[in-house]
């Protein structure tokens, strides 16, 4: 293998490398709690507790309020891009806010009914767990229609079932079996085994969106908190611990939301690095080649604004703006072009007696003849019907004769091809004016060459006249 191909390589490895790197990146910060659940369990004494019941409300109280404004927000996105995964997040944020906040509202009774203060925490995150996963089952769904968005009889129905939820906990929570530790496992349980088969689910499907990653990390954290919540116990470090990790989860999932927002209001449709890269670059083709398409199309329509249609020759208005440049140039640089005016010959006569269609391919075929004697920065314009200009810069009076002795004999000796008529001949008449021997302005000289072509018309046509 030789060394251009070895350094083509190291990019490619050098990107996967860089990519595995970041995906342990991902896992180690989504995992990160982890390392402090094992360091409380086994080095700290679960005895030690820190009870302040007003700490606890006020944190509850700010969960709460973050918890509507997150649905809110939510739900807001889900109106615009109609994500089925949007809705169960709206749903998700809705459930456990109004069963949570009863967690808080209890929290006075912790030393009366214990249960009823702590079943609503189990409760809210595990509503909430099967709510994200079955969001997350439904990921690049086809979105609900405007309809389904905005029907008030599904949310309410959401809504009353969340209270319902409420009312079964208190009702467990005044049951004998609210002390039966199986009760509280089974929610807090649940909670962290639909966060499992969520992120399972993700690493199964290759779910790798950005807001998706936000989403996975977020459900790792929802994870060990339950874990936290199982091995830990009321007002312990551990039990402290599992909220932080729980409150860090829902504020990354927060920042997803608003993500999603400020952007597409979709959990589908914002790219990663490496995608809006490729896609930059598409799009900057694209625009590179809509800019080409434009300039040429832009050149078409200055050509077809410059040029006569049938002869191909510069039209009337470009060939007076040319003569005007070439008339600026001569007064600075001190130099000197002349004119040719051309009138074909009886030309009236070839219409009449053969029909415009032969009279147009006389013309064209003109305009050939022309193009064929003068310079190549020499330019041929049509006037109207059968009379035409040349423009050669930097020409005598002399030279423009020469040009113009061309021009006539080769129209003189052609053979003008038809397909109505195999041949006809043709004759002009030319007559040639200087730029300061005939004036300095674009009237005086265009007025000498005419009044010479029309002597050239009266000595007998066929002719090239000059002062």
């Amino acid at each position: 293998m030789d060394m251009s191909a070895k350094i083509g390589e190291r990019p490619e490895t050098i990107r996967r490398v860089t990519k595995i790197y970041a995906a342990f990146l991902i896992a180690g910060f989504a995992l990160s709690p982890a390392f402090l659940i094992a360091y409380l369990y086994f080095f700290q004494d679960p005895t030690l507790k820190f009870e302040n019941h007003l700490f606890h409300e006020i944190a509850i109280t700010g969960a709460t309020i973050e918890g509507l404004f997150v649905t809110y927000v939510s739900w807001r996105c889900y109106l615009s891009s109609g994500e089925p995964l949007l809705r169960w997040l709206t749903l998700g944020f809705l459930g456990f806010t109004l069963i949570y906040v009863l967690h808080g509202a209890f929290t006075g009774l912790a030393h009366h009914n214990i249960w009823l203060f702590l079943l609503y925490g189990p409760a809210s995150r595990l509503a909430m767990a099967i709510l994200l996963l079955i969001g997350l089952l439904s990921f690049n769904q086809e979105p609900d229609t405007p309809v389904q968005r905005t029907n008030p009889r599904t949310w309410l129905a959401w809504i009353a079932a969340f209270l319902v939820i409420d009312v079964a906990v208190a009702i467990a929570a005044s049951s004998p079996i609210a002390s039966s530790p199986a009760l509280r496992l089974a929610m807090e349980g649940g909670a962290l085994m639909f966060a499992a088969i969520n992120l399972t689910v993700m690493l199964i499907g290759r779910i790798r969106s950005p807001l998706m990653t936000i989403f996975g990390i977020s459900i790792a954290l929802f994870g060990l908190s339950s874990l936290a919540f199982i091995l830990g116990k009321p007002w312990n470090h551990m039990w402290w611990l599992a909220h932080a990790i729980f409150a860090g989860g829902f504020f990354i999932l927060s920042y997803g939301i608003v993500k999603a927002f400020h952007t597409t209001r979709s959990f589908a449709n914002i790219y990663n690095q490496e995608e809006m890269v490729n896609r930059l670059a598409m799009a900057m083709v694209r625009t590179e080649n809509a800019l080409q398409e434009l300039q040429r199309s832009n050149q078409m329509l200055e050509h077809l604004a410059s040029t006569d249609p049938l002869t191909g020759a510069a039209n009337r208005r470009h060939f007076i703006e040319r003569v005007d440049a070439e008339i600026a140039r001569a007064k600075r640089d001190n130099l000197s072009f002349a004119l040719l005016a051309l009138d074909l010959d009886n030309f009236k006569a070839i219409n009449d007696r053969y029909g415009h269609q032969v009279g147009d391919q006389v013309l064209q075929g003109f305009v050939q003849k022309c193009t064929e004697q003068i310079r190549p920065y020499d330019s041929v314009a049509r006037m109207g019907g059968e009379e035409f200009m040349v423009l050669l810069p930097l020409a005598t009076q002399e030279l423009a004769v020469t040009i113009g002795e061309r021009i006539r004999s080769a129209t003189e000796n052609a053979v003008f091809e038809s397909i109505l008529i195999p041949k006809l001949t043709l004759t002009v008449s030319i007559g040639v004016s200087q730029f300061g021997l005939d004036g300095t302005t674009i009237d005086t000289i265009f007025r000498a060459a005419d009044e010479r072509l029309y002597r050239a018309k009266d000595q007998g046509r066929n002719c090239v006249i000059t002062a």
